[in-house]
């Protein structure tokens, strides 16, 4: 049984700004250096270390090494949905005033983003709905992929059947979008479904961070094999 002690640790982990800018970042799914982790949240490198040897201590992030380079990252899509959740779960407040540059960027994440290995934003949700509504996944009582669902994942989209046998992780589960306050599809299905719209082209990363947008070839696809047509 967790005991208060543990759950209050692990809650001091996020409770520091800096830390939990650099958790918020590594939800691209990837993997970032130090350097890049302490540009982003606009600290010292040797102040960074300290932050992320307590969050590795902590089991939130893994540390990953590739021949003299370091990299860290989220210890997996548990920590993931931990994120994306109290993310959710905060009060939007009035936006102090920024530059335009900074405006750009809030637009694109609100518009699409990847969610650790999924789609979230406006373009995740659409993607969910159309999905919903098409028959291929169903929210009665949680979340759940249809036989049609299956099918269409690997007839439609070309994914192999065993690469959607789940196992420690569930096939399908709804992620509370903090941006739009609704579920969208997370899980193996949600996870192989955005690798094959990246892996296609049909969905771009802007930049390096989490912001993503649909190709015009995107649209032409999700239109024609989901028909999805009101999304930017």
């Amino acid at each position: 049984m967790t005991s208060a002690s543990d759950l209050a640790s692990l809650a001091s982990l996020l409770a520091d700004e800096t830390r939990a800018a650099m958790c918020l970042a590594l939800l691209d799914g990837r993997a970032w250096t130090a350097g890049e982790l302490a540009a982003h949240a606009r600290v010292a490198p040797s102040t960074a270390t300290e932050h992320l040897h307590r969050l590795i201590g902590g089991g939130l992030l893994v540390e990953r090494r590739q021949g003299r380079h370091r990299y860290v990252q989220l210890a997996g899509p548990s920590v993931a949905q931990l994120l994306e959740d109290l993310a959710a779960r905060v009060e939007p407040r009035p936006a102090p005033p920024r530059g335009l540059r900074a405006a750009t960027a809030s637009a694109a994440l609100r518009r699409g983003r990847t969610c650790y290995d999924h789609l979230a934003g406006r373009l995740g949700v659409a993607v969910t709905d159309a999905m919903t509504g098409a028959g291929l996944l169903d929210q009665t009582g949680g979340f759940a992929i249809t036989t049609a669902g299956l099918t269409w994942l690997t007839d439609t989209l070309g994914l192999s059947p065993e690469s959607l046998r789940p196992g420690r992780r569930p096939l399908a589960r709804g992620c509370l979008d903090w941006t739009e306050r609704r579920p969208h599809l997370a899980g193996l299905a949600g996870a192989k479904l955005c690798e094959t719209l990246l892996g296609n082209g049909w969905v771009i990363r802007i930049g390096t961070g989490r912001a993503v947008r649909l190709t015009p070839h995107g649209k032409a696809a999700l239109r024609d094999r989901l028909g999805l047509s009101d999304v930017d």
